[in-house]
């Protein structure tokens, strides 16, 4: 008897860097690869800082849900944080187009998720390159600093050391973290309809990939 074919689901995100693709494209392979998946994913991403550049040149004029994942950085950045916002603002309300972006940050940077794939990672930290010690344990690398890490061939060689079931793991210590601010009274700081978190660590790129799961079962 042939295997039954499974309906696709597709997923839009624009992403502030190549870490974040190469992610979401290990993602949708690890998925696709999984015969406990109630559907195959399209996971369609583009590295693009600007989310209102990427929403004007969608031909698409039905509605579509996009996620944009960026780094909150730091609090020397937070204008940038904030002009992110705005744009995602922006480009929800375009006239002609059915958007709606839903916000996936990292506080203070992506590193952070990856790390919560293998490890809990509930320090403060002061500069994003203080993960480097995280991701080296981790991952059992030997980077010796995050530009090394990054570097393509070095970053893919990380992804295949994941399986979903660390996903799973990450995305339950991602809700963990937030929940602990929650119980310590760390009220979301709201701006243009979207809240965050000004203190580390802190992220709701979790969000986006629990529901990747949860749609195709396997949450």
């Amino acid at each position: 008897m042939p295997p039954i074919k499974k309906s696709n689901k597709q997923y839009f995100f624009t992403v502030e860097g190549e870490t974040e693709k190469w992610y979401l494209d290990w993602l949708q392979e690890a998925i696709n690869a999984e015969l406990a998946a109630k559907h195959t994913v399209s996971i369609r991403s583009k590295v693009e800082k600007n989310p209102l550049k990427f929403a004007k040149g969608i031909p698409i004029i039905d509605k579509v849900e996009i996620t944009h994942w960026f780094d909150y950085e730091s609090h020397d950045h937070i204008e940038g944080f904030l002009k992110v916002l705005d744009l995602l603002k922006l480009a929800n309300s375009l006239t002609g187009k059915q958007i709606k972006y839903h916000l996936g940050y990292s506080n203070l940077t992506f590193e952070l998720w990856m790390v919560l794939h293998k490890e809990d990672c509930n320090a403060h930290v002061e500069h994003r390159s203080h993960y480097l010690r995280n991701i080296n344990s981790a991952y059992d690398e030997r980077f010796t600093e995050l530009g090394t890490y990054k570097h393509e061939s070095n970053f893919k060689r990380v992804l295949r050391k994941l399986t979903l079931n660390e996903v799973r793991d990450a995305i339950r210590r991602a809700n963990r973290i937030m929940q602990r601010h929650e119980e310590n009274g760390v009220r979301p700081l709201e701006y243009r309809g979207f809240e965050y978190i000004r203190e580390n660590p802190s992220l709701t790129v979790h969000e986006s990939v629990a529901k990747i799961l949860q749609d195709c079962g396997l949450l």
